[in-house]
């Protein structure tokens, strides 16, 4: 099983910017898709972003709540994947998992994410 450790989670003030990455472990990191979930008090775990790798550069996947305000990259020579997050809003509080859709899907311990003034 491979294991994510997340990173970047901070609180940060209404229409700012974080930037969240995720380290894996293991091999094969780039045949997999990488996505960022999260959870807030009282409520579902909800995706936020997908990232396939394919032969020409990726396919990426956004909840709308989080379209064109957070963009998911990944850099499969160190094994990494990365959620940026632009114009946050108090409603995008919570904690951020990252996973890794491999032959056992994986997750991450997640790292705290709080917007407010």
């Amino acid at each position: 099983q491979v294991l994510l450790v997340e990173s970047g989670g901070d609180l940060v003030q209404p229409g700012g910017s974080l930037r969240l990455s995720c380290a894996a472990s293991g091999s094969a990191f780039n045949l997999y898709t990488v996505g960022w979930y999260r959870q807030a008090p009282g409520k579902q775990r909800e995706m936020v972003a997908t990232h396939t790798t394919t032969a020409t550069s990726g396919r990426t996947m956004y909840s709308d709540s989080v379209k064109g305000r957070f963009t998911i990259s990944r850099d499969n020579t160190k094994n990494m994947a990365f959620l940026q997050m632009d114009s946050l809003k108090p409603e995008d509080t919570a904690i951020y998992y990252c996973t890794l859709f491999a032959a056992i899907q994986s997750w991450g311990q997640g790292t705290q994410v709080t917007v407010s003034s």
